[in-house]
């Protein structure tokens, strides 16, 4: 079975986004409609979200079409006439797309992404939307909150192997690249998106050997400028002095141990006693890296108690937003041929229209954001929707990757201080709505009344 690629990506949609697409195209319903997709609240653990996943989503879009496979295999169904199944095979993605650019800070009901498209196309790109958007903005979102807790200190996605699924590794180090993350250690996920890739050694790599030390001198010896050795595997402080025994050993040779990792124990304490025992042999610029189960709150614990570890490698608790682990992004029509739309499900209404987003600082810091109606004059407010497809096709080129990591630095700088705690009580970013906006909700909501009221 092959992995999700261009070729079977329509595929992965949720049945009802196909029988509700036969229903429009039996009923010539294929007008233009507007969706937003949004998060309505962030979880109640955190304070702000870093939008991620934009480039993928449009790639998808681009490449969006049934083939003969495709339609063959919703043939074997047996659910679909052969005229819809034809349509299928022609269809294209032909849409216009506004949304925040990747690595920006986002709050609850701000759309992230708005679709405009004929009803059948903005339909069916639905659950491919809703996953991508929603899970990599949960997890840059996350990882955001790990380099706020690192307070300048590097960190590494170390994620894959807890990650759900393979798929899941790929994206969720995308994701933390754009959160801030230096590097990862997927290959793949390096190859395809151009991260930095980091690693170190295994466990099973020092006792496969007869003693610890050989292990040191032969892995520094295969990778002499970058080789991070293991010390925990027996002896911690014991480790550490064997390394600094190797470095001083083969310092002749020209090779050059860039640093030793915890991966076990309280590493706050024990890096207090690695770094002495590093200094004392001469090797200053040995760093010390510390992994193991860790998160934003057991990095912020150890680097309030002083502890001198210079980077850090995160997985599990990373790569799974494991205190967090869904973002409960919708994705809701707003708009089609016969006017704004809204719906009114107890505490899930949604705002009519094609709206905009701005953002007003102070001092350079976020202080409110609007909601407004696209055509809607605002003054003062940095619009945060931007056109990144038009006609089915991307208005730019892709950006690189780093250029979010960037984006989403320059982000976390300017949110409030209060938004950048990691504890305590959450206290919601100002999102306000329009007077323009409101207004065309109650005409929304008066219209659909009296409509829904007539016989």
């Amino acid at each position: 079975m092959s992995w999700v690629n261009d070729a079977n990506a329509p595929l992965l949609t949720d049945l009802y986004e196909l029988t509700m697409a036969a229903s429009y195209f039996a009923h010539g319903m294929d007008a233009p409609a507007t969706f937003d997709l949004f998060v309505r609240k962030p979880p109640e653990s955190r304070r702000f979200l870093i939008a991620a996943g934009l480039d993928d989503a449009l790639h998808y879009l681009e490449h969006f079409r049934f083939d003969d496979d495709a339609v063959a295999s919703l043939h074997n169904l047996g659910l679909f006439d052969e005229a819809f199944l034809a349509f299928l095979g022609q269809l294209r993605f032909t849409g216009d797309v506004w949304a925040i650019s990747e690595g920006e800070a986002f709050f609850g009901d701000e759309p992230l992404l708005r679709v405009t498209a004929p009803l059948i196309e903005a339909q069916l790109v639905e659950t491919f939307l809703l996953s991508m958007m929603n899970f990599q903005s949960l997890i840059a979102s996350k990882a955001a909150r790990v380099a706020i807790a690192c307070a300048g200190r590097e960190f590494v996605d170390f994620s894959a192997r807890r990650d759900h699924g393979p798929d899941a590794a790929l994206r969720a180090a995308r994701a933390s690249y754009i959160g801030g993350a230096s590097a990862t250690s997927n290959v793949l996920a390096g190859v395809m998106y151009g991260i930095p890739v980091a690693g170190t050694m295994a466990h099973s790599y020092v006792i496969s050997f007869e003693h610890e030390i050989d292990a040191f001198r032969t892995f520094a010896r295969d990778f002499p400028d970058r080789s991070i050795l293991l010390i925990d595997t027996y002896d911690t402080l014991e480790g550490a002095r064997r390394a600094a025994q190797v470095a001083n050993e083969l310092a002749p040779e020209g090779v050059r141990i860039q640093g030793v990792r915890l991966d076990s124990g309280d590493v706050a304490e024990l890096a207090v006693g690695v770094r002495r025992i590093l200094d004392e042999n001469g090797c200053q610029s040995t760093r010390i890296f510390a992994s193991g189960d860790l998160d934003e709150f057991r990095i912020a614990e150890i680097v309030a108690r002083g502890a001198p570890i210079d980077a850090f490698g995160v997985g599990t608790q990373l790569g799974t937003s494991a205190d967090a682990p869904a973002l409960g992004g919708v994705y809701k029509l707003v708009e089609d041929s016969h006017g704004p739309k809204v719906k009114l499900s107890p505490l899930k209404i949604t705002w009519p229209g094609r709206k905009q987003v701005y953002r007003f600082t102070v001092d350079g810091r976020y202080h409110h954001d609007l909601i407004a109606l696209e055509d809607e004059r605002v003054d003062g407010g940095r619009p945060l929707l931007r056109k990144v497809m038009a006609n089915g096709r991307r208005v730019d080129p892709p950006e690189p990757l780093h250029a979010a990591r960037e984006r989403c630095r320059g982000a976390l700088a300017a949110l409030p201080e209060r938004l950048r705690l990691l504890h305590g009580p959450v206290e919601e970013y100002r999102v306000d709505r329009s007077p323009g906006l409101r207004a065309a909700h109650e005409s929304a909501v008066a219209h659909l009344r009296h409509t829904d009221a007539a016989p």
